[in-house]
């Protein structure tokens, strides 16, 4: 795989049973690529080590006085340069594509996994966590991945070049290939510690971005509440814990590097003392000593890598770990018995609320939230908690796009036992139906929908029926005032409002643009039932009154479920139902609502206790002076 090659056509099925057996999966898939990276870290350190047997080949030519034997090693060292020069650069390349191909591989399963999770990502993993993984984190397990390589070829060179020394002069090889393992294990008590600071600083750095990514999220509602001071101390106090954390773990790696500076001295002084010694004694030539004095100044080199493998191990384990953590998430759909998707009523059995097929049913809840946990339902997105009833834990910031129609979230199989019903489509229940065709049959689009940036084009370039047109759609929406705006904006090209680029979540459009522009979003898709849930809250009440008209032209002769309060879209309703505490309590028109109903009328018109009070009272008296009419006739 090279990096022109990505994205993977399919990244593969990871190991999620712990984080060292995900790095073991990845590094097992990108085998190809370890071994040739490995290979050209042998020809570099095998090169390197052909180096002293050349330059003691050269001091001993020089003593003897041989003039075509010191030629001959001048050309080896020659050789030996090109050689180094060409597999440290084939090294660190095939190095690098390790490192980027593993992050490209992982954020793809990430990527892949956040779009069959949809909602149900921010309900059951922290939205910082979730960013933490797929930046920080694909960072350090690409490091592992990529030293993992080099490590190989350095151990492999170490070995190769322990036994030459010992081949070429056993009374100093020996010495050499004794003490290597030492220095390389020599650190390895301290690796736990190590590892458990790096730990502890990676697990405060992922809460500190947990933080700040919650506090960036909701800044504007801070500012309101006048808390921005309130969560800068608590961050302020979140990154000096990480700033001692990393202090504490940098101190240990010092000391592991120390360790991995002093013991190496420590045998090069003596490997000099006693070297010495025997060329004193003529048991050895000057050469020799030569040789095995770089060649074991050379090993420090590879002896490196153990140290770095080390702290890319102790790094990326908890990386990995958290990347498992998402990665092994997963929704327990059921087997699906339905060929096609249904059609026909949307009916949900735990509130009564039922939406004929091919009409324009506006809901009245008193609690919003009550509103908003129905509208899911709805979808099929239920989250069913300890007690069994639904439960909607994540923020409702971007929890479903208008691309993420009517999926079921997974909860795990204990609390599917005790889930609620299911919301039935044409009869058929939408935890039975294929993801698919559950994103087909029910999208819902949430009180503050998400527009990704990019152009207006790919914005509306969503999966659909083809039976609605952008220009439909956007005119429907009355987004005449946003595609002026638009085209404003668009001086580079030529005017034209969709090959203008809007930022993430649209952030230079006012509210009212992002709510309209993402209903339109919402009527290009055209799917078989479509759940609104207070789509013109953000809009004044003139744009209101047409947008509602617009929806319900657009979607005649298709299932629409409204949920809102303003009069201008529920006088425009085929039916009007009302839900009090959970429960369906009236249903018809809404004109004949305000007549007959004051809990309707308490929602719609904003009346007080006080006046539900009075108005139930009058209407109390009316119904008895009529029945006493009725007996005086009778």
């Amino acid at each position: 795989m090279q990096i022109r090659d990505l994205p993977y056509p399919d990244p593969g099925d990871p190991d999620v049973r712990s984080g060292p057996r995900f790095l073991f999966w990845l590094g097992r898939n990108q085998l190809r690529g370890q071994l040739k990276s490995m290979s050209w870290g042998l020809l570099h350190q095998c090169s390197l080590a052909g180096l002293p047997p050349a330059v003691g080949f050269a001091v001993q030519a020089v003593v003897d006085r041989s003039g075509s034997r010191l030629a001959w090693a001048g050309g080896l060292i020659a050789v030996l340069g090109v050689l180094i020069a060409l597999g440290d650069t084939m090294l660190h390349r095939t190095a690098v594509t390790n490192w980027i191909t593993a992050a490209a591989r992982v954020q793809q399963l990430l990527a892949r996994k956040t779009a069959e999770l949809g909602a149900a990502l921010t309900r059951r993993v922290a939205a910082g966590e979730v960013v933490a993984v797929s930046t920080g984190d694909v960072e350090k397990i690409g490091w592992f991945v990529e030293a993992l390589s080099r490590f190989a070829a350095a151990a492999a060179a170490l070995v190769l070049i322990c036994v030459g020394l010992i081949l070429y002069l056993p009374s100093l090889g020996v010495l050499v290939a004794l003490a290597m393992p030492l220095l390389a294990l020599a650190v390895l008590p301290l690796l736990p510690r190590a590892t458990r600071r790096a730990d502890l600083q990676r697990e405060k750095a992922g809460k500190a971005t947990e933080l700040a990514s919650d506090t960036v999220a909701g800044l504007r509602v801070l500012r309101g509440i006048g808390g921005e001071e309130l969560f800068l101390g608590r961050y302020r106090r979140a990154s000096q814990e990480v700033r001692k954390a990393a202090v504490r773990s940098a101190r240990m790696w010092s000391l592991i590097s120390a360790i991995q500076v002093l013991l190496p001295g420590v045998l090069l002084i003596s490997l000099v003392v006693y070297g010495a010694t025997l060329a004193r004694d003529g048991r050895i030539e000057v050469g020799q000593l030569v040789t095995v004095y770089s060649a074991a100044s050379l090993l420090l080199f590879p002896l490196r890598h153990f140290e770095e493998i080390a702290m890319a191990y102790s790094f990326s384990r908890p990386s990995a770990q958290r990347a498992v953590r998402v990665l092994s998430l997963h929704r327990t759909d059921r087997p699906s018995t339905v060929d096609a998707t249904p059609t026909g009523d949307l009916y949900d059995p735990v509130t009564g609320l039922m939406a004929p097929a091919g009409l324009f049913t506006a809901v009245v809840c008193g609690d919003p939230d009550e509103a908003g946990r129905l509208a899911e339902r709805l979808g099929g997105h239920a989250h069913a908690d300890a007690d069994g009833d639904s439960d909607e834990a994540g923020n409702g910031n971007g929890a479903k796009d208008s691309t993420e129609n009517g999926a079921h979230d997974s909860t795990d199989d204990a609390a599917s036992e005790r889930k609620t019903p299911s919301v039935l489509l044409g009869g058929v229940p939408l935890d039975e139906l294929p993801l698919d065709s559950a994103r087909t049959a029910v999208l819902v689009q949430d009180k503050d929908p998400v527009l990704l940036s990019g152009t207006l084009r790919e914005l509306l370039d969503v999966p659909s029926s083809g039976r609605v047109t952008a220009k439909d759609a956007l005119s429907a929406a009355q987004c005449g005032d946003v595609l002026d705006s638009l085209a404003q904006a668009s001086v580079a090209t030529d005017g034209d409002p969709m090959t203008t680029r809007i930022t993430e979540r649209g952030r230079s459009l006012s509210g009212g643009q992002r709510q309209r522009l993402a209903l339109a979003r919402s009527l290009v898709t055209d799917p078989e039932a479509l759940v609104l849930d207070e789509p013109t809250s953000a809009v004044d009440s003139h744009t209101e009154a047409r947008v509602a008209a617009g929806i319900k032209a657009l979607r005649q002769g298709r299932t629409t479920v409204a949920f809102a309060s303003s009069p201008l879209l529920l006088d425009l309703a085929d039916r009007v139902v009302l839900v009090h505490r959970g429960t369906v309590v009236a249903v018809g028109a809404h004109r004949e609502l305000l007549h007959t109903d004051p809990r309707y009328r308490a929602v719609v018109t904003r009346e007080t206790d006080d006046e539900i009070a009075v108005l139930t009272s009058q209407d109390a008296l009316k119904r008895i002076r009529t029945i006493e009419e009725i007996e005086e006739r009778a």
